[in-house]
């Protein structure tokens, strides 16, 4: 069997409202449970997470594990579901895999330090509702991963990707930035989708960096500066930094004179290296 290619027997399962059906499974729309069914983006997907023998691969939201099996055709599947009657079934199909674990949890609630291997592979397709929480709960154990391939609302994708001098840059970009090289890789329409959602989506793929781009000896201040340079998008650099309340206006006035930085700039017109210049000064 082709690595990575869809089987027969996940094929017979692209026709979701029949599969539904069949396991007499009704959908938690409150939940925000959309089933892809596009082949085309299932395949895209196995595509670019590349899974190869020997790999271990963290499934976010298998749902009823179509993609689960091409992930399964070369690598090791932790798949984590949150929906009981979901991971009923997911037993059911996956009881003759040895090389498929089905784990019944919240992934906010998963101990990344519980999986088994050193450097994982996650594929994820989240809920649009919860899906800043998980990304960020997988940021903050970013080490443990080589690769994030991620389905996203397309404004949150362009979000995470967003460069410094655009509207969509901010504090979320430069999170995950400073620990991985972020791209969108696929663009994905609602009809791709079953129940079709009211946005697109997107796919990201965030790799894992072996160290930040920038030099930060304090990483929780930088974020610390960052995230308040961005509380207020309309004021100056100056201000913002004044009304979080972090630092007196002489040591802000300092660091803006020492790093040559202009007040007067907006934080989304700042790089992540000058960030991590101003922080130098100011921690």
């Amino acid at each position: 069997m082709e690595k990575n290619k869809f089987t027969e027997r996940a094929k017979e399962t692209m026709n979701i409202r029949k599969t539904l059906s069949q396991i007499g499974f009704r959908v938690k729309k409150e939940k925000g449970q959309h089933f892809l069914q596009d082949e085309g983006v299932l395949q895209a997907i196995l595509d670019h997470a590349d899974v190869r023998a020997g790999d271990t691969v963290l499934e976010i939201g298998p749902g009823l594990g179509v993609l689960t099996e091409g992930l399964a055709a070369a690598g090791q599947v932790i798949a984590v579901e949150t929906d009981p009657e979901l991971c009923t079934y997911l037993r059911r199909r996956f009881a003759d895999r040895g090389n498929v674990q089905i784990v019944h949890r919240d992934i906010l609630k998963y101990n990344l330090e519980e999986l088994p291997a050193r450097k994982v592979k996650v594929v994820a397709n989240l809920p649009y509702y919860i899906s800043t929480p998980i990304l960020m709960h997988l940021i903050g154990r970013v080490q443990r991963f080589s690769l994030i391939l991620i389905m996203l609302q397309k404004e949150l994708a362009e979000r995470i990707t967003a460069v410094p001098g655009t509207k969509k840059y901010g504090s979320l970009s430069i999170a995950v930035q400073f620990y991985t090289s972020a791209g969108i890789v696929a663009h994905v329409p609602k009809t791709s989708f079953y129940p079709a959602p009211e946005v697109d989506s997107a796919i990201v793929r965030l790799r894992v960096l072996d160290r930040p781009p920038v030099r930060v000896p304090d990483p929780e201040g930088f974020f610390r500066i960052v995230r308040a340079a961005f509380s207020q998008r309309r004021k100056t650099l100056r201000n913002a930094l004044i009304g979080s309340r972090l630092f007196s206006k002489e040591r802000l006035d300092a660091a803006f004179d020492m790093t040559e930085i202009a007040p007067t700039r907006r934080a989304e017109t700042l790089s992540m290296e000058e960030f991590a210049r101003l922080s130098a000064f100011l921690l």
